[in-house]
């Protein structure tokens, strides 16, 4: 655990999520991505405590929060978290999302305006119809995300992953990560931990097996109306494709040379554009 922060659990919407929580000062949230846990923050909550109360969530079944069967929707996860905001004891909240979390926190943002503030979206936009023009097999020209269509695979990636998930925290670090040198052999091991738990690799299916109904609800949501941080590594090229249309103010930034695991990796540079644009 990180001094001066502590864990916390809260039964919301028919889940269990457990975050970690520290600092004083208006609230800011923190929601992760596949295939790590609230600890891909570690390196920016200290700095970001200084001036607001920072709590690192992690989602619906990810890390020590509940596994349930389902609710894996970025609608229902959204809702997990505006009910935990509520838990909290907050009116409105910052929230900054990475991968999966930035889906969450987009979604937060569009059904839950009234607790909103700002949303920061790291590297990854909500899945959107082109999500559907993801390609399996490898092209020259784009990323090969081989992982979104073995992850809507049922039952085997379970069986195939069981007790092995540190073989896919490395891959991706070596992988999507520009310095992998910067995911130490600690997150690493903290990350597999979490994943090789049981019902983890069921539930991070999940977040992938619901994009269809995620692109269904996107065509239903009109623009943001809190203002919007894109901060973008190795996919950034595809915040601004996705995201132009889809809020009022918005803010592209590009992390020039970061890779996929921005706070792990250029951790100064995320905080800066955090406080810069959170306040």
């Amino acid at each position: 655990m990180l001094d001066g922060f502590r864990d916390g659990y809260a039964d919301v919407n028919g889940t269990r999520l457990h975050y970690v929580a520290g600092g004083a000062g208006e609230p800011l949230l923190l929601l992760p991505g596949w295939p790590m846990t609230w600890w891909e923050f570690h390196k920016i909550m200290p700095v970001l405590a200084r001036r607001r109360r920072v709590i690192a969530v992690d989602l619906r079944g990810m890390g020590d929060s509940a596994k349930p069967e389902g609710g894996y929707d970025k609608k229902t996860m959204a809702r997990d978290v505006a009910e935990l905001v509520r838990h909290l004891g907050h009116d409105r909240v910052d929230v900054a999302g990475m991968d999966i979390g930035a889906m969450v926190a987009f979604s937060f943002a569009a059904n839950h305006p009234e607790l909103t503030t700002k949303v920061a979206l790291l590297d990854v936009p909500h899945p959107d119809t082109f999500f559907y023009s993801f390609g399996v097999l490898p092209r020259p020209d784009q990323p090969h995300l081989w992982w979104f269509a073995f992850n809507q695979v049922r039952d085997l990636p379970e069986r195939l992953l069981e007790g092995r998930s540190r073989l896919l925290i490395d891959w991706c670090v070596q992988n999507m990560a520009k310095d992998p040198d910067a995911i130490s052999e600690q997150s690493r091991a903290v990350y597999a931990a979490a994943y090789d738990q049981p019902g983890a690799i069921r539930a991070a299916n999940g977040w992938y097996q619901a994009f269809a109904q995620d692109i269904a609800d996107m065509q239903t949501y009109g623009k943001l109306s809190v203002p919007v941080l894109a901060l973008g590594g190795l996919y950034y090229e595809a915040l601004p494709l996705a995201l132009s249309d889809r809020a009022d103010d918005i803010r592209f930034v590009q992390l020039a040379g970061a890779g996929h695991y921005l706070s792990e990796e250029r951790p100064d540079d995320v905080a800066n554009a955090l406080i810069e644009f959170f306040g």
